[in-house]
């Protein structure tokens, strides 16, 4: 059965098998393990995993590939494959035993994939996921460079990177026109107020040309003065920018703002 890519699902199947080696090392596959797999595409990673590992949950949201994977994982009863949009589906629910995302994530939603599993998936202690390559810079990008933002501060608030491996193009099908890494990053510990703290970051990203205390009274965050007044608290003067506080400051500054 030939199935073809979905441009608007982001879809860029996994076809070489050749990466599956580095994706288990980076992912540090256990035998008792129980992994959440978004995307499964023609399912190459997932019957990988599923010699390996005690139980994988998949979730995949084009059903026109039921057929083909119901095929590919036929006689592996420690895969449950479940059809929705990752995004809104409650992930919790589905996987609660999972400690562990291993995934070709779709391009199209890994960065929000991303950033929701930090708190919505708390059982998660491993994250080993394929993204764009520029995606995966951002996550770890350092405070003043051009790649930082707020998912690399959302990111590094809860999480430090354990491994990246750049990927070829030639491994997917159809090849996509942007280059690829794996990234696996572990987690540490959840900040407290995560949700304040999200929409505190996002509101001081939200207009990156701005100064941050700007940036945050036309997100209708707080206002200018009082922003001013929470960077004065942290030691910072109020025409810094958000790229330019570390990802630990936006927790000092999300304090001094409530």
């Amino acid at each position: 059965m030939n199935v073809r890519a979905k441009k608007e699902l982001g879809q860029h199947f996994l076809v070489d098998e050749n990466i599956l080696g580095v994706i288990g090392r980076l992912a540090e596959l256990e035998p008792n393990d129980a992994v959440l797999e978004i995307g499964p595409g023609l399912g190459v990673l997932t019957t990988y995993l599923a010699d390996r590992v005690a139980r994988v949950v998949t979730v995949e949201i084009d059903r026109a590939l039921a057929e083909q994977l119901g095929e590919r994982l036929a006689g592996r009863p420690n895969v449950e494959l479940h059809f929705g949009d990752a995004l809104t589906l409650d992930l919790a629910a589905v996987a609660p035993d999972a400690r562990k995302l291993v995934a070709n994530l779709p391009y199209n939603i890994a960065t929000p994939l991303i950033v929701e599993s930090l708190d919505r998936l708390p059982q998660l202690e491993l994250w080993c996921v394929m993204v764009q390559r520029e995606v995966a810079y951002r996550l770890f990008a350092q405070p003043s460079t051009k790649d930082y933002g707020a998912v690399s501060v959302l990111v590094q608030l809860a999480a430090r990177r354990t491994g990246f491996h750049p990927v070829s193009r030639t491994v997917f099908r159809p090849r996509p026109n942007v280059d690829s890494a794996l990234v696996a990053f572990r987690r540490t510990e959840l900040p407290p107020e995560y949700a304040e703290l999200k929409q505190v970051v996002a509101a001081a990203f939200a207009h990156r040309r701005k100064t941050l205390a700007n940036s945050l009274e036309l997100s209708g965050r707080t206002s200018r003065e009082e922003a001013a007044a929470a960077l004065a608290t942290i030691g910072r003067p109020p025409t810094t920018r958000a790229e330019e506080l570390a990802p630990g400051e936006f927790v000092a500054l999300s304090e001094a703002l409530q």
